[in-house]
């Protein structure tokens, strides 16, 4: 039969893992709060906007159009470096941000996975209760499968699987 401690084991990881998750959700660092805010502000139609008046302007002034001031870019040679220097901060904060979100993403998948192994676990249990009864019943359990269901599953076992999977998918590609 199976390590009876290992649900207990399991239910202690997923607790750890999602009281973890919490605390890092409420007390991101200041660079990533920085980030965030930076990126919610570019992702947004007022930032769209507002480059949109900044940079219509310029061109406008520097086509001669607007004459409120004179022509202080008219090969465009700053507004290619303002915007090439801001598109290359611009990205830097997009990266950190989706760094911090696949983080978090990959601290979901590996709660996903304890919930799942736990699962597993307990319907292996179950299997081998509804065995037990099935005995005492003398009733027949003729399923193939269900003999498979019997069996506890090993974690490092799914993971070895996984990753030979993976390893076998990127030799192919």
């Amino acid at each position: 039969m199976s390590n009876p401690e290992m649900a207990a084991a399991l239910r202690d990881n997923i607790a750890r893992l999602t009281a973890r998750q919490h605390a890092e959700a409420r007390q991101p660092s200041l660079s990533d709060r920085i980030a965030d805010r930076i990126t919610g502000f570019t992702g947004s139609m007022t930032f769209v906007a507002l480059h949109l008046l900044v940079f219509g302007a310029w061109i406008l002034v520097n086509l001669g159009v607007l004459p409120i001031l004179p022509r202080f870019d008219p090969s465009f040679v700053v507004l290619a470096m303002v915007a090439s220097v801001e598109a290359i901060f611009l990205s830097t904060f997009v990266l950190i941000s989706q760094n911090r979100m696949a983080s978090a993403a990959d601290r979901r998948a590996d709660l996903d996975l304890h919930v799942n192994l736990l699962a597993e676990h307990e319907l292996t249990k179950l299997a081998g209760l509804v065995q037990r009864i099935a005995e005492k019943l003398d009733v027949a359990i003729d399923d193939p499968q269900f003999h498979e269901i019997r069996k506890d599953i090993e974690p490092t076992q799914v993971l070895d699987a996984l990753d030979e999977t993976r390893r076998e998918e990127n030799v192919q590609h």
